[in-house]
């Protein structure tokens, strides 16, 4: 795919050099660089630009929301920023005469590991009644390298037993599909309390632990 200036997009959206736009430009580019390390250790053939400047953008809407402790003033609640960046990128694109439909869909799918209409009406969240499931696989791959950061705290790489800890609270539909993330990607994680610090476990396409 044609590569996009995804800072430059960045910066029409944040023109003022804040602590919120050095947030989400560093984390951004966290996410960016976790997803072409992923990639290359997959060895699959993805498009690398789509998945760069996607990650890039993947969190543009955040600054509409209202999220003080990520620096984050405005009104949206947060859970909604990422159906809000992608409107912003469909409505920047028609704008410029750009195509940044692939982009807009990243954004809009790469919240916890994607949402159900059944799981945002049953919780009632704030967002249209839809599956934003990723789905193609660089959509699948920035929203796998997003769960090993965060915006707040320290800010450095979560474990992968953090991250399913974290899913699990989720439920088992959340959790299920994290794990088939990793198993698209054949990405692993050691466990914890094993007697050989070594022994790991990796996913296959079924969600099953298959061991080393």
């Amino acid at each position: 795919m044609k590569s996009v200036d995804s800072l430059a997009i960045l910066k029409h959206f944040y023109p003022e050099d804040t602590p919120l736009r050095r947030l989400l430009v560093s984390h951004s580019e966290q996410v960016r660089d976790k997803a072409l390390a992923i990639l290359g250790k997959s060895g699959k053939k993805l498009d690398k630009q789509l998945v760069a400047d996607g990650a890039m953008l993947h969190d543009i809407g955040i600054g509409r929301c209202h999220a003080p402790s990520i620096l984050c003033e405005g009104t949206e609640p947060y859970i909604a920023h990422g159906v809000i960046g992608g409107r912003m990128l469909r409505e920047y694109g028609t704008e410029c005469g750009l195509d940044l439909e692939p982009y807009a869909r990243i954004c809009e799918r790469h919240t916890g590991s994607g949402l159900t209409a059944e799981e945002i009406r049953r919780q009632e969240l704030p967002i249209p009644e839809y599956d934003w499931l990723p789905e193609k696989p660089e959509e699948i791959l920035v929203c796998l390298a997003d769960k090993f950061f965060s915006k707040s705290g320290d800010r450095k790489e979560k474990s992968l037993a953090r991250i399913r800890r974290s899913m699990e609270k989720f439920g088992p539909a959340a959790l299920a599909r994290f794990e088939a993330m990793c198993a698209e990607f054949s990405v692993k994680f050691c466990l914890r309390f094993a007697k050989n610090k070594n022994d790991c476990i990796v996913f296959n396409r079924k969600n099953q632990p298959t061991g080393r």
